[in-house]
């Protein structure tokens, strides 16, 4: 069992879902989330998700583009990405995970970029402009090194593609919140309950939700209907409005907030 799954066991045990904080690599420094990961885990992180920077980040809003911008500036590439993962890894046994868009992957190279993340202590993969049916051949290349490749759902996936996404999951199942690209929010949408039943209903992986969460009464209704809750814009929000000096203790308090909103409801 790999430390992904590992994680969700030891959280469905715990009686909770888990919480994973999303760190744009480079941002505001590379030496600030070489710093973060380790404190944000002892805060109640379950797992990291380690933005590897790109000029068109399609998916993204506003603050993950200036974040990745900033990070781009400080000369970050895909390289220094799998460099500041290695790092982490040496700190922590928690779970990680690089977000990249593909094409810094095909300019690596697929194989050697899978082996080289293997190398450095990664578990799994989230590349958001990567569907199912054009991700076999890095599909393959991750299974060969252990890798967990994370397909993305959305309240439009038919059923059709819940299907297509279920034969081919590992690891968990990203499920978008709502329509649109990230970014805080101040409230999540009202039909994610059925949404997230529907994937649930045909999807035996778990069930990861994330763009729009900030508060923890978001991480509590995703508390009643799957197994993890990714913060990332609200994050970077809480780092923004810090002086340099205060950023790991504001952003360890912040993350204590959502990870006391961790338990699942009593049946």
């Amino acid at each position: 069992m790999g430390r992904i799954s590992e994680v969700f066991e030891q959280t469905k045990r715990a009686g909770r879902i888990a919480l994973m904080p999303y760190l744009a690599v480079g941002y505001p420094t590379l030496e600030a989330t070489i710093e973060l990961a380790p404190a944000l885990a002892g805060a109640g992180a379950d797992m990291f998700e380690l933005g590897v920077p790109f000029s068109d980040p399609l998916a993204d809003g506003a603050t993950i583009q200036r974040a990745t911008q900033t990070a781009l500036r400080n000369g970050v590439t895909l390289a220094i990405c799998l460099e500041v993962a290695a790092e982490i890894r040496k700190k922590l046994a928690t779970p990680l995970l690089l977000m990249s868009y593909y094409n810094p992957i095909a300019r690596y190279g697929g194989a050697r970029f899978c082996a080289a993340a293997r190398e450095a202590g990664v578990d799994g993969l989230i590349v958001p402009d990567l569907p199912p049916e054009e991700a076999e051949e890095l599909q393959g290349d991750a299974r060969r090194n252990g890798l967990d490749l994370i397909y993305f759902v959305a309240p439009t996936s038919t059923d059709d593609r819940l299907k297509t996404v279920a034969r081919v999951a590992s690891g968990f199942v990203y499920c978008v919140a709502l329509s649109g690209v990230t970014g805080a929010r101040s409230r999540l949408a009202d039909g994610l309950p059925e949404y997230l039943g529907r994937v649930r209903a045909r999807v035996d992986v778990p069930l990861v939700v994330g763009f729009g969460i900030s508060r923890p009464e978001h991480v509590q209704t995703v508390a009643r209907h799957a197994d993890g809750a990714i913060v990332a814009s609200a994050l970077i929000d809480r780092l923004d409005s810090l002086p340099p000096e205060d950023r790991v203790a504001g952003a360890v308090a912040y993350l204590k907030e959502l990870a006391g909103a961790t338990a699942r409801p009593a049946e």
